[in-house]
C-alpha cells in the first residue's frame, strides 16, 4: 500500500505546482484585464467616490467634484478658447505680412481651393472652407486671401487665413469667416495664396 501511495504522492507533488501556476497566471490575467477595463471606464467617468479619491491628484485640475467644477469648467473653456483665438490671430497676422509683398496671385494658388459652407439665415457670419494641399516634401506656411463675392462678382469682403506647418503631401482645412458677407448669397474664391 505504502509503495503504491508513494508514486501517487510524487505525481500529486508535480501536478499541484503546475496547476497552481496555471491558476495563478489565469487569475493575474483576469485581474489585469479587469484593471484595464476599470481604468478605461474611470478615465471616461467616475463610477464611485473611491475612484475619484484615487484619481484626485491627476484629475482635480480638470475634473474637480462639487460646485467648484461648474465654476472652474467655463473658465477653463474660456481660457482655452482665448488661447486658440490668440493663436489663430497670430497666424493670421503672419499671413497678412507674407501676402503684403506678394505680386499677382502668389506661388500657391494651385495648392488651395475654397468652397462655401451652408449657413442659416440667423447666422452673423458667412464661412468658407479653405483646403490646402502641400505638394512639397517639407511642412510649409500658407497665406491665403479669400474674397467673398456676390452674384454680380462684386467683392463684399476679403479675409486672410494662415495655415502653419501644412504637412507635406497632405491636405488640411481652415476656415475663412466674413461678417460683412453675412446674410448675402456669396461665392468665396482664392484671390491670393503664397507658400513660404
Amino acid at each position: 500500500m505504502s509503495v503504491k501511495a508513494h508514486p501517487l504522492s510524487r505525481r500529486a507533488r508535480v501536478l499541484v505546482p503546475a496547476v497552481a501556476a496555471a491558476l495563478l497566471a489565469a487569475t493575474t490575467a483576469a485581474c489585469d484585464s479587469d484593471t484595464t477595463s476599470e481604468g478605461t471606464s474611470d478615465s471616461v467617468r467616475t463610477l464611485t467616490p473611491e475612484h475619484s479619491e484615487h484619481e484626485e491628484s491627476p484629475s482635480s485640475p480638470s475634473e474637480p467634484t462639487g460646485s467648484p467644477s461648474q465654476e472652474q469648467s467655463p473658465r477653463t473653456q474660456q481660457s482655452f478658447a482665448a488661447s486658440v483665438s490668440a493663436e489663430t490671430e497670430r497666424v493670421r497676422q503672419e499671413a497678412v505680412k507674407r501676402l503684403d509683398g506678394v505680386e499677382g496671385r502668389g506661388n500657391a494658388v494651385a495648392d488651395v481651393s475654397v468652397s462655401g459652407l451652408p449657413v442659416a439665415a440667423s447666422e452673423e457670419v458667412r464661412s468658407a472652407r479653405v483646403r490646402v494641399t502641400n505638394p512639397t516634401d517639407e511642412p510649409a506656411f500658407y497665406a491665403v486671401k479669400v474674397e467673398f463675392v456676390d452674384a454680380e462678382d462684386k467683392v463684399l469682403d476679403t479675409v486672410v487665413v494662415g495655415v502653419e506647418d501644412a504637412p507635406p503631401d497632405r491636405t488640411v482645412d481652415a476656415q475663412a469667416n466674413s461678417r460683412k458677407a453675412a446674410g448675402v448669397k456669396t461665392f468665396p474664391r482664392v484671390a491670393q495664396a503664397e507658400r513660404g
